[in-house]
């Protein structure tokens, strides 16, 4: 659409009694051209009036059609009786063009982005939900993953080990860098560890016995050039004692008549023991905002895995054994997830009423009911909670 506006090629603008009114047509028939004439004319149109000068340097195009207002006060007044000839007001006589309206654009269809459209990002094989729960013979587990994309928490339970109803073993296993190592010590680990214990009777033997298992399981993972690592905690009953190791920050309390009795400690940079250890090693401990962290990167000193700071993280457990009496009441197992932000009496103290006083413990209510409270003092990180009740193994 176009416009032109011409001036007299006259050296000196005259002015006239009829400037800039002109009987011409404003809006042509036609849809895509509109010109504008504006010059300066006699009342009466003579052949000798001039005409715009094609190279005239006031002569403009305007791209842009006239305002929809313009074109609506047209299409009134070409209703109106007055105006016969159907021209709009101080525009100039003739039709009006129909104007199109502007379509609403197609409405944008934005894919959900799923594992199948092959964007070249394999799906994690362990990736499980945002929530986890199982509950078993004696025991009931509760994970809940938190502001990472995928869960890194793990765990593993099996019960009535060689038909016998008083033997089992129990994991929770919180995996970094990945759930990788986690998953694969939730598979591997309670089998090395049983195939290492069934010939051993003594103690101290059952001791070394868990250690190799642990030690197995951190060679098995690095054969699958896997990358990541996991703190590990287990728990094996059997003959009436409770066996319980850990590498890394994973804790197990126990309640013993309502006491919290910690029966693991935690492997972190910052025990005294831990730090000195690795210094002899040639490693080095220092504090990155507030956290104690081994070469600036790891924040525990324990666990499977960690291929860069083998040297330093070992998969060497500690281990407690307890013999289980009647007052020994249940057993928390929990990633650090939990222990961050309650207390270990804390946890007795609320897991407690599922156990006792009860004809049927409820053993799942209070794994939820420790997770609900962790995440409601702050806690970002993956909780994994498992309640072992002891009275069934007595």
């Amino acid at each position: 659409m176009s416009c032109s506006v011409a001036v007299s090629n006259s050296p000196a603008f005259s002015p006239s009694s009829s400037l800039f009114l002109n009987k011409t047509p404003i809006i042509s028939p036609s849809t895509e051209a509109l010109n504008l004439t504006l010059t300066h004319l006699k009342t009466s149109s003579s052949p000798a009036s001039p005409s715009p000068s094609p190279s005239s340097p006031f002569r403009l195009r305007l791209p842009k059609p006239p305002p929809v207002s313009l074109l609506s006060s047209s299409s009134v007044s070409n209703s109106s009786p007055s105006s016969g000839s159907g021209s709009a007001p101080g525009l100039g006589s003739g039709p009006v063009s129909t104007v199109l309206k502007r379509k609403r654009p197609a409405r944008l269809e934005i894919p959900v982005v799923t594992e199948a459209m092959g964007l070249g990002i394999p799906a994690t094989p362990c990736e499980v939900g945002k929530e986890l729960e199982r509950e078993g013979d004696g025991y009931s587990v509760y994970c809940k993953r938190g502001r990472r994309e995928a869960m890194e928490d793990r765990f593993s339970a099996s019960v009535e080990l060689q038909g016998d109803s008083k033997k089992a073993i129990f994991g929770i296993f919180d995996g970094h860098g990945g759930a990788k190592a986690a998953e694969f010590a939730a598979q591997k680990l309670e089998k090395n560890i049983l195939d290492q214990v069934i010939t051993r009777r003594d103690n101290t033997a059952v001791m070394d016995a868990v250690k190799q298992g642990y030690l197995k399981t951190d060679a098995e993972f690095f054969k699958e050039d896997n990358a990541g690592g996991t703190c590990c905690l287990t728990a094996l009953i059997q003959n009436g004692d409770l066996v319980v190791s850990n590498a890394g920050d994973c804790r197990a309390v126990l309640s013993r008549g309502g006491r919290a009795e910690p029966l693991t400690s935690d492997h972190r940079p910052s025990r005294e023991d831990e730090r000195s250890r690795i210094q002899n090693l040639g490693g080095y401990v220092d504090l990155c905002r507030g956290v104690w962290r081994i070469q600036s990167s790891l924040a525990v000193s324990r666990g499977i895995g960690d291929r860069h700071l083998k040297q330093w993280v070992i998969a060497e457990p500690e281990t407690k054994i307890v013999s289980i009496e009647p007052d020994c009441e249940f057993l928390i197992l929990a990633s650090d997830g939990l222990w961050d932000k309650v207390s270990n009496q804390e946890a007795v103290d609320i897991a407690r009423p599922s156990f006792i006083g009860t004809d049927k413990p409820n053993l799942l209510f209070a794994c939820k009911k420790l997770v609900d409270l962790s995440v409601s003092r702050g806690s970002f990180d993956d909780i994994s909670v498992m309640l072992v009740h002891l009275g069934y193994y007595i």
